[in-house]
């Protein structure tokens, strides 16, 4: 026992260090130990929040398809309103006097309305996947709780429904200058031509190509809005003038002024090149789906085909215009169904319009949006 402590007193500066050391080393392995669960529950809590937030997107992305599909056949039932061919067409039946004339008419209408519904379509497809992600951007922060502590709801249901009834724009007045704007190109390339005169596939892919350039030329637009990439289609989604709320400064609601917002917000991205990159790509692919309806009826005969193969044989198939109407008259049916066709699948299953949504939504969905 005598010797034990005697060793103790001979040592102990380093039985005291090594405790310390010991003591020490301890203390730290539980802070790491510490710090290590807080990594891991931060990195939990992140995982988590990121699920939800992707799990939003998609449920969103859902939501702007199937509301697409819904407002499809009112698109519809307003082109058919103001571009009616089926009051022509019975007049047809009654072999009227003017029968030549009635023919002019429904050539003008036929093209304007089935031209019209692939840019109208097209431009619902891309607004409402600016609006339904913007709002769903601020729907999101408000469930995640972001909004709390007493800062203001950012997208109340007041809100959301004032918001996205701006869409009525392009299916009221905004729909109906870009028919006359139609219009007037299909006169301008058409007008001249005869019911007689036979095109090929080709022919009328390249005069559908020329009424294009004619309603996309921009012609009231200055040239520094030309240079920044602003689409010449914009005006047909959102009003030129200011939002008529902006006129009521004195009489402005809280819920007025953040519905001002998001359309401020929203006018932002449709005038955005990348807007416009994307409603080319729809517009691009609109067209060629529309060319691929109609060249179903485009079908060579048992001649044709002995003459040439078969990838000739399409090409080198002609149809008197008049013929042709009757076709393209009908393809409204197709590019404007509230049904999942292969027009409007075509468009909302674009990778560049998912991806463009993704953006929308990344940039309306994080917590820095609140700092603006």
């Amino acid at each position: 026992m005598l010797s034990a402590w005697n060793f103790l007193k001979r040592h102990r500066r380093k039985l005291l260090f090594l405790g310390a050391a010991a003591g020490g080393v301890y203390l730290l392995g539980k802070y790491a130990q510490k710090k290590i669960i807080e990594i891991q529950e931060r990195e939990a809590a992140e995982y988590i929040a990121q699920a939800r937030r992707q799990y939003h997107f998609e449920s969103n992305q859902r939501t702007c398809n199937m509301t697409v599909l819904s407002m499809l056949p009112a698109l519809r039932d307003a082109l058919m309103q103001q571009l009616s061919s089926e009051s022509l067409t019975g007049l047809l039946k009654s072999r009227p006097s003017n029968k030549l004339e009635i023919w002019e008419d429904l050539k003008i209408i036929s093209f304007t309305r089935s031209i019209a519904a692939v840019y109208s379509t097209c431009m619902l497809v891309v607004l409402l996947r600016v609006q339904l992600n913007i709002i769903g951007g601020y729907i999101y922060l408000d469930n995640a709780a972001v909004g709390k502590n007493g800062l203001t709801i950012l997208a109340p249901p007041e809100v959301q429904q004032q918001y996205l009834s701006s869409i009525q724009h392009l299916l009221g007045d905004g729909l109906t200058e870009l028919i006359t704007v139609v219009k007037r190109a299909v006169q301008k390339i058409l007008g001249s031509v005869s019911l007689k005169h036979a095109l090929s596939l080709l022919e009328l892919e390249q005069t559908l190509k020329e009424v294009q350039k004619e309603v996309e030329q921009n012609q009231d637009s200055s040239s520094t809005e030309r240079d920044s990439g602003r689409s010449p289609l914009c005006r047909f989604m959102m009003p030129n003038e200011e939002n008529p709320l902006t006129t009521q400064a004195c009489g402005l609601t809280e819920k007025d002024v953040i519905t001002i917002k998001l359309l401020n917000e929203t006018r932002d991205m449709v005038e955005s090149p990348d807007f416009s990159t994307v409603l080319n790509s729809c517009l691009n692919k609109g067209f060629s789906r529309l060319l691929d309806n109609i060249a179903e009826f485009f079908r060579p005969t048992e001649h044709d085909l002995n003459q040439s193969n078969s990838m000739n044989s399409l090409s080198s198939v002609a149809l008197p215009l008049a013929k042709i109407i009757p076709i393209v008259n009908g393809q409204i049916y197709s590019v404007c169904s509230e049904m999942p066709s292969h027009f409007v699948q075509d468009l909302l299953l674009m990778e560049q319009v998912k991806d463009f949504a993704a953006n929308v939504y990344e940039a309306f969905s994080t917590p820095q949006q609140l700092e603006k």
